[in-house]
């Protein structure tokens, strides 16, 4: 995995409306792999905070979570993204 893929898996697991399985599609990491990364690479205190937001009640970090209406991984405006390739304009 390059370093480009790492910071992508973690900034995908940072967002809050990015789900788990949106990084599975992506990168072929399970919840499991982006934990271990995200405890890896991040401070013990940014691990603690990040690990506590997600499983929240209100987190939307889990598809079960997440409200029948969202049909997609990602905001309508963002750049269109396809297995990790970004598409040009």
């Amino acid at each position: 995995m390059t370093e480009r893929e790492t910071d992508r898996i973690i900034e995908m697991a940072w967002e809050d409306r990015t789900p788990f399985e949106a990084i599975e599609f992506q990168f072929g990491k399970t919840e499991a792999n982006v934990v271990e990364l995200m405890r890896k690479t991040l401070k013990r205190s940014s691990f603690n905070l990040w690990r506590k937001r997600v499983n929240s009640k209100i987190s939307k970090k889990h598809l079960n979570k997440r409200s029948d209406e969202i049909t997609r991984f990602k905001c309508s405006r963002q750049i269109s993204i396809s297995n990790n390739k970004i598409s040009k304009r």
